[in-house]
């Protein structure tokens, strides 16, 4: 899909597209009864599904358990999944009852590296070997909760089928969280697959619970929403000597050191940041292994987020700079990969599909807990399939009452804990955007 307008101003557009548009067409005024009825009848399953993923976490392309109990249900609902796809993908296509337009719907499925600090009696105690380690593995972001959403969705749009308008597609993705090193996954995989080959929906929606919102308010912006995610990978050669006679060897640690130091300069003192904001980030730093040999080399890795293409490249381009003349400095040699593979785009909502979309949100939520998001530094694969069709998504708040949402713990925190409300405000909504969407007059 082109897009000739910068991000910046499409950034800028965007609320006036969303407040411009005619809203009337895009949704009924309130809730659709059948969304309700359909949300009570499932609501406990989902819990029950959420929570027994959420025991059960399984890193990136390596989602087998998680796939399966999918399909099982799928083919339980009489649907025919399509497995394999990307690995361990999910993919299944209910035909509505009635002519009509074709969307998708995405929930993501993997976990994370992260060992769980929440006290629940479903709190996850799996391992796996993650970069050579053995980690603990959680659904730290909140996939247990899309996965078990979708599979409500499923049910509630199965028993409706008869008078359902249309098809939609229902895409159960693993590795939203980025393939191993040396792998392929996520939603880029998913398309090179084939799952737009055959099925090409006019509308793709995608959902996410997010801590720094509280249970019951939903968020979502028109135009661009979450930043493009890139990781790098540095490698600082130096030479080994005993740590009693540094000038006998080259200290890569000391030049790694540097390294970190100076690139902080790359966005505060050679970024545009009051044009659109940008984060260089140092995730992992490895060098050594006793407390008194200076070693041969030191490895790091981390993470750019961007908005904008051409900041983005310029970016690269001096952080590749940056290591490699700081470690000449030093006497030492720099391997930079920046970035190290493919990273996500954008994520960015085509405006108009928004503005539709948005009383559907409103008619679950309220007015007043339906808001706008700033710009998101987070990153979502979720932005390669708004690159191929319009698409939309949005933010389920999942902080309890009582908690402060700027203070809870993150999404990737090992103490995020999701209040399970907002597993029923989550289904209500997405089932109203579709509904909505495959029976009004101009859909598609």
């Amino acid at each position: 899909m082109k897009r000739p307008l910068s991000v910046a101003l499409r950034c800028a557009l965007s609320l006036g597209v969303l407040a411009a548009l005619p809203l009337a067409a895009a949704a009924q005024s309130g809730e659709r009864p059948e969304v309700a009825a359909a949300a009570a009848k499932v609501k406990a399953d989902v819990v029950a599904w959420r929570r027994d993923f959420h025991q059960h976490p399984e890193l990136s392309n390596r989602e087998e358990r998680t796939s399966a109990k999918v399909a099982e249900h799928l083919r339980k609902l009489g649907l025919k999944p399509l497995t394999g796809i990307a690995r361990h993908g999910v993919v299944a296509i209910i035909e509505g009852g009635k002519p009509g337009p074709k969307i998708a719907l995405r929930a993501d499925m993997d976990a994370l590296p992260v060992t769980e600090q929440v006290d629940l009696p479903f709190a996850s105690k799996a391992t796996a070997t993650f970069r050579g380690e053995t980690v603990g593995v959680m659904h730290a972001c909140g996939h247990d909760a899309h996965t078990g959403i979708l599979l409500g969705i499923a049910d509630a749009l199965v028993a409706m089928k008869k008078d359902l308008p249309g098809q939609v597609m229902l895409v159960f993705q693993p590795a939203e969280e980025g393939a191993p090193a040396n792998e392929e996954g996520g939603a880029s995989l998913m398309l090179k697959d084939g799952l737009f080959k055959d099925f090409k929906p006019e509308a793709m929606f995608g959902l996410h619970v997010f801590s720094t919102l509280p249970a019951g308010q939903l968020g979502v912006r028109g135009g661009p929403l979450m930043a493009a995610s890139d990781r790098f990978s540095i490698k600082i050669k130096g030479r080994q000597t005993h740590g009693s006679t540094p000038w006998g060897g080259i200290d890569p640690i000391v030049a790694a050191a540097d390294v970190v130091g100076t690139a902080q300069t790359i966005i505060s003192r050679r970024t545009n940041i009051a044009k659109l904001p940008a984060v260089v980030t140092f995730g992992s730093i490895k060098g050594g292994i006793r407390y008194n040999i200076i070693p041969d080399d030191v490895e790091m890795t981390g993470t750019i987020r961007t908005f904008d293409e051409g900041m983005r490249q310029a970016i690269f381009q001096d952080l590749k700079n940056v290591a490699d003349h700081v470690s000449a400095a030093h006497g030492a040699h720099a391997e930079a990969q920046v970035p190290d593979q493919d990273g996500n785009p954008v994520t960015y909502n085509d405006p108009a599909l928004t503005a539709r979309m948005l009383p559907s949100l409103k008619a679950v939520a309220g007015d007043k807990n339906v808001i706008e998001m700033p710009l998101v530094m987070g990153a979502e694969d979720f932005s390669y399939y708004a690159k191929e069709v319009p698409a939309m998504f949005f933010f389920v708040g999942s902080t309890e009452a009582g908690v402060d949402p700027s203070t809870a713990p993150s999404n990737h925190s090992p103490k995020f804990k999701l209040d399970e409300s907002s597993l029923d405000i989550g289904l209500r909504a997405m089932l109203q955007v579709t509904l909505d969407y495959l029976n009004a007059p101009n859909a598609g």
